[in-house]
């Protein structure tokens, strides 16, 4: 009958009986959930005029219909905060609030959403919806398979028409009666009124729709055939029952393999974001060894600049030195020559004049020589002081544990080392040959000028031999000083190429820093694998703890059970004691008439029964000592008041067994009842002193 379609009037109250709605407590809450204000009433506001635009309850801007519409989404949207507002519950509501009052519709609206996994499809990750298309295409596959071939080929995906039939119960898809036939069957069976309808459609049509593009399948789905079912709606629940075949188990096996799908697809996107990472941390690192490269290169380059300029530079200091022999040896022959002139003529006034004109020259040389000495000494000092910082430089950069590595390295070095300090003991064998070469020249200087004071006495001529010492010295210590600077600048290339290797021994050290930080991580991360199963075994020690912490209340329990037992035992004697007694005072009362010897040997005889058993409870006692610490007291009273008995019994057998009328049971008879009762109460307490 639901299938058929619940009556107009009576479908509000029927769809509340059926989902359990009519007695919800939410609508009590709705009036207070209205006070309150809700983070999405902006965009409640903005999807209320797309709601069922073309229902009149619904179409005027802030009527009654679109109030009472915002009203209900807004309460749920703060009643359940992690699903807040989806665009097609809208739909859902508006349907309900079609068919009864707003509080009514609330609260079938959140018994739809709790209870029929609706919340599900609405949440922000939409994977109950993903469930659904999984399922929506295994069925298409199971009864169409070339439909689905053709899907396939046409890039066509179910989420591209069936997403609405799920998030809005065909709401958005066929009329309003249709829509409201749909319900309730939803309502009363479930999402299954889905699966069946949006299936029976497409097998209705799956001729045409193999024959049609994308966009003529999608125009026929969403348009044509709701148009066509609208007319005759009871033929599309028809074919929904007749065509389709729907298994709970299998739908439940699907769903099982869509979340083992899931789960394992997140594990990939949570593995391939971290090869992301790591692929940016590659590129990374790629990025600064091409900068440290281009730097080495750059260094490499500037190295082999270096190294010509230096060769240059030698070059330039041989050909100096070759031009200051020259010079040296035209400027001796020179004043040589020049002396001889003026003994040959000595009053000419313009040899005279020449004279005094080479002596200011020699002087102006003489100055500049001695400026260039003074260049050249701040040049060596500066030289010096750079030298003496790269040398401490290299004492806080030299890693004496890696010099044996990094011999291949100093290879070059050394053999650039070798040639510069061939080339200095060139310079060196020179500089004494010149030296020695000046000495016999200031020798012979010094016999000429003797023999020259002693035939002349001319201060002129000793100043001028004099000055062209000194310029000859200024010029001699000019080419030591350069030698000297030609040193020293090898001294700053082995300096440089020292700090050159330390600086190659810090990049080595940074690798190896790069490779212990890897092997860090590695340690933490197994450390922290370590902690997280100390935490398991923690786990399982506090689950141990508590199974015996239960196991002692249970051993507590059964103790209490026993102690109760006890407490039973203590009653069921003093139950004896009144037996006891009553069996005394009927023994007063006999008649006479039983007063013979045959009732006296009855009566002993019970008597030793009594004692016998009384014996066996003595034994059973003994048996059980923790029920007979418990017993102490009452056994002492027990075994006083048997004895007394034993007495009382003999003196009343024999005493007031006289006057009994004839109507009373034979003796015979009172032993035997007397016998099963007395019989029955110690198996029962036998029994407990067992237990």
């Amino acid at each position: 009958m639901i299938r058929c379609g619940i009556p107009h009037h009576f479908r509000g109250l029927v769809w509340q009986l059926l989902c359990n709605a009519h007695n919800s407590p939410y609508k009590i809450k709705y009036g207070d959930l209205l006070k309150q204000t809700s983070p999405s009433e902006k965009l409640i506001r903005r999807d209320i005029a797309r709601t069922y635009p073309e229902q009149d309850f619904f179409k005027d801007r802030n009527g009654i219909g679109q109030e009472v519409l915002f009203n209900v989404i807004k309460a749920y949207s703060l009643v359940d905060r992690e699903v807040g507002y989806c665009q097609g519950s809208a739909f859902i509501v508006g349907l309900l609030l079609m068919q009864m009052p707003e509080e009514e519709a609330f609260a079938v609206f959140t018994t739809l959403m709790q209870e029929y996994r609706l919340r599900e499809l609405f949440k922000p990750s939409m994977a109950e919806l993903g469930l659904c298309m999984y399922q929506l295409e295994n069925l298409i596959q199971e009864h169409a398979p070339e439909l689905m071939i053709h899907f396939h080929a046409q890039a066509f995906h179910t989420s591209m028409f069936a997403s609405s039939w799920f998030l809005t119960l065909f709401a958005t898809t066929f009329d309003l009666g249709v829509a409201s036939r749909i319900m309730d069957v939803f309502i009363s069976e479930g999402m299954e009124i889905i699966f069946r309808l949006g299936l029976a459609m497409l097998l209705g049509s799956q001729q045409q729709l193999i024959q049609m593009d994308m966009e003529g399948m999608l125009k026929l789905i969403q348009k044509e055939l709701p148009e066509f079912y609208n007319k005759d709606p009871d033929l599309l629940f028809q074919k929904g029952y007749l065509l389709v075949r729907y298994n709970a188990k299998k739908m439940k096996k699907l769903e099982k393999e869509y979340m083992t799908m899931r789960s394992k697809e997140q594990e990939e996107q949570v593995e391939m974001r971290k090869l992301h990472t790591e692929n940016r941390l590659l590129r990374q690192r790629i990025e600064a060894l091409e900068i440290e490269n281009g730097t080495l290169a750059d260094k490499l380059i500037q190295d082999r600049v270096n190294r010509a300029l230096e060769a240059e530079e030698k070059i330039i200091m041989g050909k100096e030195l070759s031009i200051a022999k020259r010079q040296a040896k035209l400027s001796q022959t020179g004043s040589l020559n020049s002396a001889a002139f003026e003994d040959d003529v000595p009053g000419n006034d313009s040899a005279n004049q020449f004279s005094e004109t080479f002596v200011l020259h020699l002087q102006q040389d003489l100055v500049q020589a001695k400026l260039r000495e003074a260049e050249a000494s701040s040049t060596m000092s500066e030289l010096q002081e750079k030298v003496c910082d790269l040398e401490e430089r290299n004492r806080e950069l030299t890693d004496q544990s890696k010099v044996v590595s990094l011999q291949d390295e100093l290879i070059a070095t050394k053999l650039r080392e070798a040639e510069a300090k061939s080339v200095r003991k060139d310079l060196t064998h020179k500089l004494h040959l010149l030296e020695e070469s000046w000495q016999k020249h200031i020798n012979r200087t010094n016999a000429t000028r003797r023999s020259v004071l002693n035939a002349s006495s001319k201060t002129s001529k000793v100043a001028l031999q004099e000055l062209q010492e000194e310029l000859i010295s200024a010029k001699f210590r000019e080419t030591k000083l350069i030698s000297q600077f030609a040193e020293a600048s090898q001294r700053v290339t082995e300096l440089e190429t020292t700090n050159q290797i330390c600086t190659s021994q810090l990049r080595r050290a940074e690798d190896d820093r790069s490779i212990l930080k890897e092997k860090c991580r590695v340690a933490i991360d197994n450390e922290k694998v370590l902690q997280q199963q100390l935490n398991e075994v923690n786990t399982h020690l506090a689950h141990s703890e508590s199974k015996n912490q239960e196991a002692l209340m249970s051993l507590r329990i059964r103790e209490a059970d026993n102690t109760m037992k006890i407490a039973e035992l203590q009653q069921e004697i003093s139950k004896l004691k009144l037996q006891n007694a009553e069996s005394t005072s009927l023994s007063t009362d006999l008649p006479q008439t039983f007063q013979s010897p045959a009732s006296t040997h009855i009566i002993r005889q019970l008597q030793g029964k009594i004692l016998k058993q009384q014996r066996q409870i003595d034994v059973l006692r003994k048996q059980a000592p923790n029920a007979a610490e418990s017993f102490n007291t009452v056994d002492q009273t027990n075994d006083s008041d048997i004895s007394d008995d034993d007495s009382e019994l003999l003196f009343d057998a024999t005493v007031t067994t006289q006057g009994l009328d004839d109507d009373f049971r034979s003796p015979s008879e009172i032993q035997d009842t007397f016998d099963k009762n007395m019989g029955e109460e110690l198996s029962n307490m036998t029994s407990v002193v067992i237990s």
